[in-house]
């Protein structure tokens, strides 16, 4: 009899810890969603106004916007479940299930199992984040951009019309044939220290992959150009050719260096030299990057347990539980302020890669604390004076 009321007792254990894991994913998608939503629209407007101004199609906005939610959704998924877990635990306190768990000799760690699995799904979520999705995401949103950034024909070359490619610089060309030949072209450059106008009979544009260059140049065939000396005095100059580079005006070369964010966790590790040159980064740069990758995930398991253990402070209360609530939303603030500043000061220090674990580990003890603080007898004040 006994082993069955054990066995009893732990398939009633179990459906509990399945309702609440079922409770919180469900809660911790709604979250994620309405997260992702407001910061998607906050972004999206800045996006679409650049890459609509630039003369870029909607298919291009939706394509750049894809590739940037993954490092959107993983900046909120933390917040997610840290809302998820402070928003199921008040309904259940609330609704009495709680305190009758309780009441059933369930202690405060107990009851913090399901959060912690709840936790550890949603860090691993993370985990396939950070580090597969979102370098993948970056990386080729850095490639796209350059391609855009690239194409000069689409963007400013444009037949029979003024335009004006960047602040300062005016650009005419009256025919593009089909094989690319710009035909009577004008182009005045009025930027900061340069007064010149270029005209040319014929121009042709040179993308960086062929000229080897840095950057697209423009090669002017048969032209002129007029510019002003300090002294205001007109200078004439005829050419027969002349190439004249645009990266002033397409950012290629900073579009199309990679970045750290964008390498692969091995190649983090790894911190190969060119990889270094190429990024302009330091290796304790680069070992902080690949410790942070996997320490950032569990930031969401911290705050899980930290929304957790600090509603587990006090009993019932028919006025719900709003003052811990409070102190979860202080607690996860510390952390995350914690978190911001270890950034801050070790992503550019030798030997302090392992600082990005400071915020994940000081969240889970301050959590395990709190559970431990819960369980302690409390005293319950004036109650000596009655029994005198």
């Amino acid at each position: 009899m006994a082993g069955c009321g054990d066995r009893f007792r732990g398939g009633r254990v179990a459906r509990f810890d399945r309702y609440i894991v079922a409770s919180l994913l469900s809660l911790f998608g709604f979250f994620s969603l309405v997260l992702v939503a407001v910061y998607w629209i906050n972004q999206a407007v800045g996006l679409f106004d650049r890459l609509i101004g630039d003369g870029q199609t909607a298919l291009v906005f939706l394509e750049f916007s894809a590739l940037g939610l993954p490092n959107l959704i993983r900046m909120v998924l933390p917040v997610s479940a840290f809302a998820a877990v402070v928003y199921a635990i008040n309904r259940l306190a609330s609704e009495s299930e709680l305190v009758v768990m309780q009441a059933t000799g369930f202690s405060a760690f107990r009851l913090a199992r399901p959060v912690a699995i709840f936790g550890v799904i949603v860090a691993l979520m993370m985990l396939a984040l950070m580090h597969f999705l979102v370098p993948m995401s970056r990386a080729t949103l850095t490639v796209r951009t350059a391609e855009i950034n690239e194409s000069v024909t689409a963007r400013f070359l444009v037949e029979g019309q003024f335009l004006n490619p960047a602040p300062g610089v005016t650009l005419f060309i009256r025919d593009i044939t089909p094989e690319g030949e710009l035909r009577d072209l004008f182009l005045a450059d009025r930027r900061a220290g340069a007064h010149d106008t270029y005209t040319a009979t014929r121009a042709f544009l040179v993308r960086p992959e062929a000229s080897g260059a840095a950057g697209p140049r423009l090669v002017m065939v048969d032209g002129m150009i007029q510019g002003l000396g300090p002294s205001g005095r007109l200078t004439v100059t005829r050419f027969a050719d002349f190439t004249y580079d645009l990266s002033g005006l397409i950012a290629a070369d900073a579009a199309s260096r990679r970045r750290m964010e964008e390498l692969s966790t091995p190649q983090l590790l790894a911190a190969d030299p060119a990889l270094l040159e190429e990024t302009h980064e330091s290796a304790a740069a680069f070992a902080f990057e690949a410790q942070n990758r996997f320490a950032q995930p569990f930031l969401a398991l911290a705050a899980a347990l930290l929304g957790f253990a600090a509603l587990m402070q006090g009993g019932y209360s028919r006025f719900g539980l709003v003052r811990q609530i409070g102190v979860a939303v202080g607690l996860i603030i510390l952390v995350q302020g914690i978190n911001t500043a270890t950034t801050a000061y070790a992503q550019d220090r030798d030997g302090a890669a392992l600082m990005a674990w400071t915020a994940p580990v000081l969240g889970i003890l301050i959590a395990i604390l709190l559970l431990w603080f819960s369980q302690r007898p409390r005293r319950v004040h004036g109650t000596r004076r009655a029994m005198a």
